[in-house]
């Protein structure tokens, strides 16, 4: 019945230096689209450690649980993981596991819940904007609106996304720039970044006492930025989409000597005019192959006794 145990101390381990090893590489910043990738391993290793080992106290605490977790298994697996006698401790952990799933779903659902309603009243926009001149009704939009503010983003719902943007954001972006800001809110939609985001805010909420999954949140508000950027420029280039950024977002103060504002605005331009030399492929895939060998680990320690009554 040390299975459990193991897989808790393994998914401590990975919460506690993940975010560690990751916030020293330089590599991240080149790479958004792999670093996000590799993120999301590393959480869903987490709770998948904290999920087996929940299942497995359980089944120890509780013979009805034990039946439904093993019907499946041959003879013999069942007692390779010495189930019971272990129901002192065990019961109180499969309760406190479960009850951190709860919290979980519920922490989720109330951001699904808050997003949805934010996007019904922005919803409301699209009832008062014209068609404009050679638009079709139903097609993909660009929704105006008077504003002294230069301001665009991304309005969900309804067929297709549309792109709403101020008056003040037309008359600051010139040629293609406009374009490029709406490469870059189209890779958001595409990679759908919004359920990333969505699943590492109700994590961070949920749990803040878990340095892990607060990591999670902000390096997905950060990195899902800077893939929207690559996506951007390489329709229409570094600087059209750099000088887009500095257009939208000169106003607000975060390009002066005490940035204000939108974080890592600056940072974004710079990496955008000067790029770091992407890694190899070969590289990449190695990064790629390590990050999806990561939520195997726990499966593997879970299935150990068994496999090796098996073999036995």
């Amino acid at each position: 019945m040390m299975v459990p145990l193991a897989l808790l101390v393994l998914g401590g381990l990975a919460a506690a230096l993940a975010p560690r090893v990751l916030a020293r590489a330089d590599w991240p910043t080149r790479e958004p689209v792999l670093a996000l990738l590799v993120w999301q391993c590393v959480v869903a290793a987490v709770l998948l450690c904290c999920a087996l080992a929940m299942a497995l106290s359980a089944a120890g605490a509780w013979e009805a649980v034990r039946g439904h977790v093993f019907a499946p298994a041959p003879r013999g697996v069942m007692e390779a993981y010495a189930l019971t006698g272990c129901g002192a401790w065990a019961a109180p952990l499969a309760v406190a596991l479960a009850s951190g799933a709860v919290w979980t779903a519920a922490m989720l659902t109330r951001e699904i819940r808050t997003t949805r309603a934010r996007r019904r009243r922005r919803a409301d926009l699209l009832v008062r904007a014209p068609l404009l001149p050679g638009e079709e009704r139903g097609g993909e939009r660009l929704v105006v609106l008077e504003g002294e503010r230069a301001e665009a983003w991304l309005l969900r719902g309804g067929a297709a996304p549309r792109l709403v943007i101020t008056t003040a954001a037309l008359r600051r972006l010139k040629g293609s720039q406009l374009d490029a800001v709406l490469a870059h809110e189209q890779g958001h939609a595409r990679a759908r970044h919004d359920w990333l985001l969505h699943v590492s805010s109700a994590l961070a909420r949920g749990f803040p006492q878990v340095p892990v999954f607060a990591a999670f949140r902000d390096q997905m508000h950060h990195l899902v930025e800077l893939a929207a950027d690559d996506s951007a420029s390489r329709r229409f280039g570094r600087l059209t989409t750099a000088l887009a950024l500095v257009e939208l977002n000169e106003d607000r103060g975060v390009f002066g000597p005490c940035p204000a504002g939108v974080s890592g605005l600056p940072d974004r331009v710079d990496r955008l005019l000067a790029p770091a030399p992407r890694l190899t492929a070969l590289q990449r895939l190695r990064l790629t192959a390590t990050a999806a060998l990561v939520p195997v680990v726990p499966v593997l320690v879970t299935f150990v006794p068994g496999l090796s009554a098996l073999g036995g």
